[in-house]
């Protein structure tokens, strides 16, 4: 008996991805995946964050390619569905502002996922950690920030390098040389990386050496500050915002002004109103009569 050759079936392409530097961006420090991560959810939002979380980084996560790509649910569902889990902690955005090759100021739309839900004091902390780590330059003149953040890496670097203790004076006559690397930019990795990698067998002088380190492996000047700064959206209404003018992820309407669904048809008053009139109108038109106010009244006039 011939077996008739079948061609196998064509696979689904795969999800559609962003352009570079958009789409989703995972979180950090998230919990190990289990079976269970969205059970708090209802059956939609758990369907559609499954999905998500499932995605490569850069995915376009955005509401018309996931109704494409998710049978069963259409742009308005899945609209639902974002919002709620914003709401819930696994999604944020961040709005920024960025200047293109043309000199014009465009707003760029960051997303974020998470399969650890998140409250949202944590994702100020965290998009205000990644924004100093990458652009520095915005928090390098805040006055006496350089120097705290110098000192607590000079305490810290023993824990790092154990050749290279510190003592509390040590630190405090080292605190210029190593804000000076915050003031340029450098982040608390970098300094730690820069002081304890390829060290010598046998460090005689500690104070000497991580003092000569910092002078020789000092990171050159900041360059002109960028254009823009990021700003948050209201997680209820989706207005644009700094962090400290949206406490709770709320803007200032939404936090004071409670939501009033749209009520259909007339109000009470106005229904008893036209009512009345109604009844009124009647009996100036159709005045009762006697004869039809029971009784006998209208039959003995007629026998």
């Amino acid at each position: 008996m011939a077996v008739e050759q079948l061609s196998p079936a064509p696979s689904r392409p795969a999800h559609p991805m962003s352009a570079p530097g958009y789409g989703k961006r995972t979180a950090p420090h998230q919990l190990p995946r289990t079976a269970s991560d969205f059970d708090h959810l209802a059956h939609r939002e758990a369907a559609i964050a499954y999905y998500i979380d499932r995605l490569p980084d850069g995915s376009n996560i955005g509401i018309k390619a996931l109704s494409q790509e998710i049978a069963g649910y259409g742009q308005m569902a899945v609209a639902t569905a974002l919002r709620r889990l914003k709401a819930a902690g696994h999604l944020f955005h961040q709005v920024d502002t960025v200047v293109d090759a043309d000199g014009r100021t465009l707003r760029v739309t960051r997303t974020y996922f998470s399969r650890t839900a998140r409250p949202d004091a944590w994702w100020r902390s965290h998009l205000t950690d990644e924004e100093t780590e990458n652009h520095p330059e915005e928090v390098a003149d805040t006055p006496g920030e350089p120097e705290r953040r110098a000192y607590r890496a000079l305490s810290r670097l023993s824990h790092r390098a154990p050749k290279l203790p510190l003592s509390d004076n040590e630190c405090v006559e080292l605190i210029p040389y190593a804000a000076e690397w915050f003031r340029r930019g450098a982040s608390e990795e970098r300094l730690m990386n820069s002081l304890a990698m390829i060290l010598p067998a046998v460090v005689f002088s500690p104070f000497a050496f991580v003092q000569q380190k910092l002078v020789k492996k000092l990171p050159p000047p900041l360059p002109e500050p960028r254009q823009g700064r990021p700003i948050l959206e209201c997680r209820e209404c989706g207005v644009p915002g700094e962090a400290a003018a949206l406490p709770g992820g709320l803007c200032r309407p939404c936090r004071s002004q409670p939501y009033v669904p749209e009520r259909k048809g007339l109000a009470a008053d106005v229904v008893r109103g036209k009512a009345a009139t109604l009844r009124r109108q009647l009996r100036e038109v159709w005045p009762p009569r006697e004869g039809m106010l029971g009784g006998h009244g209208g039959l003995a006039a007629t026998s």
